[in-house]
């Protein structure tokens, strides 16, 4: 074991926690370089998410381990797939997908409260993000969660983080059903006050957060430090594919899945179970899977 039992039950009780020193200098230099990599040649999910004019640059992308082969050793030779198994209390611990971040100095823009579930089309209490920076993140810059949240009856309203319209088409059914996007930073008595967790990180610490925790990011505050993160979603023994009243992100087109299904393996393969990790991937048919 890697984990204790009090780090996984804060886990279950907070929906998110802090590990430190996590990744070795040789591993953190293998993300630094995947994300170059990924850089160098976004895929067709890269946003350049606006900014005014000359205030800095956040920019991100996904899906792309199958062609970043740093990531690859991350994610299948590290300790992140038991580490993801152990928190998650699963046997197994099942790959969705990568996500990289980069917040360059100066970058004013946050990224909104949100829960990643809504977006996604997995159901499931068993799931794990990894939130892996590769530089010093100060407390004015980190990730931001509501403690708790991930127990909340129903989920946040999804929208999109260019203009806050609604992510799926406005009358699909079950819009109703989403609560309104938190703003823990409101100075209004009328507002509910949250319980936020967020903490300095230096490089080789991990942040991990239940799919439906609220979080949010302030902008990079840093003069100097570039915000690079790498992102690991996981998925354990109880995922299954749901339908959601429209495209999904990531959306995998053609995924061919029904309602109620264990995610097809081909595409979200498992990497640890039983305690034994698996090295028998077909990296082509998860390129074909985006």
């Amino acid at each position: 074991m890697i984990l204790c039992e009090e780090q996984i039950k804060t886990y279950e009780r907070d929906g998110a926690l802090l590990l430190r020193n996590v990744f070795t200098k040789d591993q953190l230099n293998l993300i630094e370089k995947g994300i170059n990599q990924n850089l160098d040649n976004p895929s067709k999910y890269a946003n350049e998410n606006d900014v005014p004019q000359g205030q800095g640059r956040f920019f991100d992308d996904y899906c792309n381990w199958a062609t970043i082969e740093p990531f690859q050793k991350i994610i299948q030779k590290s300790s992140a797939p038991q580490i993801a198994a152990e928190v998650m209390r699963s046997s197994q611990s099942q790959f969705f997908h990568d996500h990289v971040l980069v917040k360059e100095p100066k970058t004013g823009k946050a990224s909104p409260w949100h829960q990643d579930m809504p977006y996604y089309f997995i159901n499931g209490n068993q799931n794990v993000s990894m939130w892996i920076p590769i530089d010093p993140v100060e407390k004015e810059s980190t990730l931001r969660l509501i403690a708790g949240s991930h127990h909340w009856k129903n989920m946040v309203r999804p929208v999109k983080w260019s203009d806050d319209a609604d992510f799926y088409d406005s009358n699909e059914v079950g819009k109703d059903n989403y609560l309104p996007v938190p703003d823990p930073d409101s100075t209004s008595p009328d507002v509910e006050s949250y319980d936020i967790l967020e903490w300095s990180m230096n490089p080789g610490d991990i942040l991990l957060f239940h799919f439906r925790t609220v979080h949010g990011a302030r902008g990079n505050t840093s003069n100097i430090h570039r915000r690079r993160v790498l992102s690991l979603r996981w998925l354990g023994d109880d995922a299954r594919y749901i339908q959601r009243p429209g495209k999904t992100s990531p959306p995998y087109p053609g995924h061919g899945m029904k309602e109620g299904e264990k995610l097809r393996d081909d595409w979200f393969p498992i990497i640890y179970k039983d305690g034994e990790y698996h090295s028998e991937i077909n990296i082509r048919n998860i390129r074909d899977s985006t």
